[in-house]
């Protein structure tokens, strides 16, 4: 009875019990998704103590592996084998004047003191050793021209039964069934990938750091980043655990890292080579352009990689990229160059460091016989806000936000997960607030609304292709070959990438323009550069300005680059234009 009345008062008073209704299941929602959260942070949690204790016994197991073959290997001298370039030691090897397992060990070795130094490694790739024994039985009429080579690869890279995390939980425990592309094809020729390296969380990022691996350290000062988001391979290769890596590039995460440590790197243009077999926190981006490359210790390095990359069994493999072999017509020419030269983008001022590289390498280039023309870039400011940062979170960080549910989040890049988080009207009133104090960071907070709708993206793609159509122009009103242009650098404090952020513009436009672009060290930070520093302005004058020249301050001594750029699929010409640098920088090195 007392039911029957309950039922009838409901119905006499119907607002009220709806109200009840709803605020009951509202109620029910909320504990449900609080409930939901929580358990997706103990699944990440206990996901990453896994990851974590399986790096342990990977160490564990390549130190086993190191003190096995130095007993079964040819014996040999290891400063001797480290100290050798790239096209040397895969001479030697072919020659078979040094043997596979032996120089595998030395670079195990020595990869983990680096490791141990620099927490730089993720993963061992356990079945290098069985790989060097099936080496040794090749005829040397069939070695590749990487036979035996030690390679690193950066996190992403999908290697037979290990993960490809990225630095996120959600890729935790999914092994890739089978090697990318570009592994099988450096395989072919021989090559013996040993190791995977460290990245930043979600890869978007240029320090380096994830809550499953930790912080990677500059090898020269371990308060600094070696950059990112290839941070771990820019270490190791910098430090002599590794002769050549692969890594990929979203806004300069090959040339960053290649530039803050002091080595050598190229992106390619979009799509020359595979990118078939390499993960990434966000698929299906088209506005900005992620591009694969190699890093190592020279030109020539990275001209020995390209020709093994730019073959017909990597077409073989995938269609989908042209069929263009390495031209080495191309790279080989003797013509003086006609280069244009930018000291700055109009958008970030450079560095007292970064400006004196360009011109310090102009001059000597024009020495040298070259042709060197003052270039000008227009809108960096349109590129940053109104095409990259919007092209990189289009969906308005929706996707990168579900792979990151119940992730514990880094510090590296938790400020831009904060962001993505606010509701769009949110981030649109901040953005109308703030303009008038900061109005980069005001634009930021309206780019990361993403474009909304599909008529929207697809005016944005007509954007980027009249913004490389205006680009090209100009650069052929000039008739230049090739660009000099400034590089992000020097190594910026750890804990600093994001607050300021606004520097890599200087390496973003050319994943916007998909623009092949290589990295060369040309000198390191002189205290003159550090008293210059101190009256370092910016252009802005606003918070991103004061955190850059916080962010490099205290560099004295470590490196610094140019970049050297080339139309789209002219790497041969990029990589000339890169050799051209290295010669005139070590030619003034033997000077000295």
């Amino acid at each position: 009875m007392r039911y029957l009345e309950g039922v009838s008062e409901a119905f006499q008073n119907p607002w009220q019990f709806l109200l009840s209704f709803f605020l009951a299941l509202l109620v029910i929602l909320i504990v449900t998704k609080l409930l939901c959260k929580c358990a997706a942070k103990a699944q990440a949690k206990a996901k990453i103590r896994e990851a974590q204790q399986r790096r342990e016994v990977a160490m564990k197991k390549m130190e086993a592996a190191v003190e096995r073959l130095k007993q079964q290997a040819p014996k040999v001298d290891p400063e001797h084998i480290l100290s050798l370039s790239l096209k040397e030691l895969a001479h030697q090897l072919r020659q078979g004047s040094l043997s596979p397992d032996s120089v595998l060990w030395v670079y195990m070795e020595k990869a983990l003191k680096v490791h141990s130094e620099l927490n730089c490694l993720t993963d061992y790739l356990e079945d290098c050793e069985v790989r060097v024994q099936e080496l040794k039985q090749q005829p040397k009429e069939k070695r590749g021209l990487l036979y035996g080579v030690p390679v690193s690869l950066k996190d992403p890279y999908d290697y037979k039964g290990h993960d490809s995390t990225c630095g996120m939980a959600y890729f935790l425990g999914k092994p890739a069934e089978e090697d990318g592309v570009i592994v099988k094809v450096l395989k072919s020729q021989g090559a013996v990938p040993f190791v995977k390296t460290n990245i930043p969380q979600t890869l978007l990022s240029f320090d380096c750091s994830n809550p499953i691996f930790g912080q990677t350290v500059h090898p020269q000062n371990s308060k600094k980043t070696p950059g990112g988001s290839t941070g771990g391979e820019g270490a190791l290769l910098a430090s002599g655990g590794s002769i050549m890596g692969m890594g990929t590039d979203t806004g300069g995460s090959i040339r960053i890292p290649s530039a803050f440590c002091g080595i050598y790197g190229i992106k390619f243009t979009g799509y020359r080579i595979s990118y078939n077999g390499v993960n990434s926190s966000i698929k299906g981006k088209k506005t900005v352009t992620t591009m694969a490359g190699p890093m190592a210790q020279d030109v020539d390095s990275l001209v020995l990689i390209s020709q093994v990359l730019l073959s017909d069994y990597m077409y073989k493999l995938d269609p989908t990229v042209p069929p263009m072999p390495f031209r080495k017509e191309v790279y080989s020419s003797t013509q003086p160059l006609r280069i244009g030269y930018v000291e700055t983008d109009g958008y970030t001022q450079p560095s007292p460091s970064m400006i004196r590289a360009v011109r310090e390498v102009s001059e000597k280039l024009q020495a040298a016989g070259h042709e060197v023309i003052p270039f000008s870039v227009s809108r960096i400011e349109y590129m940053m806000k109104k095409l990259y940062v919007p092209g990189i979170y289009a969906d308005g960080g929706k996707t990168l936000l579900e792979k990151l549910c119940g992730d514990i989040i880094d510090p590296s890049i938790s400020s831009i997960i904060s962001a993505l988080r606010l509701p769009a009207f949110v981030k649109c009133l901040l953005s109308w607030i703030l303009r008038p104090t900061d109005i980069r960071f005001a634009e930021s907070m309206s780019a990361i609304r993403g474009v909304r709708t599909p008529q929207n993206l697809w005016k944005q793609h007509v954007a980027v292709e009249d913004y490389q159509n205006e680009f090209i122009s100009n650069w052929r009103a000039l008739n230049l070959d090739v660009v000099l242009y400034p590089c992000t650098c020097p190594a910026f404090d750890i804990g600093s990438t994001e607050k300021a952020s606004e520097s890599i513009s200087y390496m973003t436009v050319f994943n916007t323009l998909n623009f092949p672009a290589g990295v060369v060290p040309v000198g390191t930070v002189t205290a003159q550069d550090e008293e210059e520093l101190a009256s370092y302005r910016g252009y802005y004058g606003d918070n991103a300005d004061k955190n850059f020249k916080k962010a490099i301050a205290g560099s004295v001594g470590l490196p610094i680059a140019v970049q050297c750029v080339a139309l789209p699929w002219q790497e041969e010409r990029c990589l000339r234009l890169m050799k051209e640098v290295e010669k005139v920088v070590q030619k003034q090195t033997r000077r000295e």
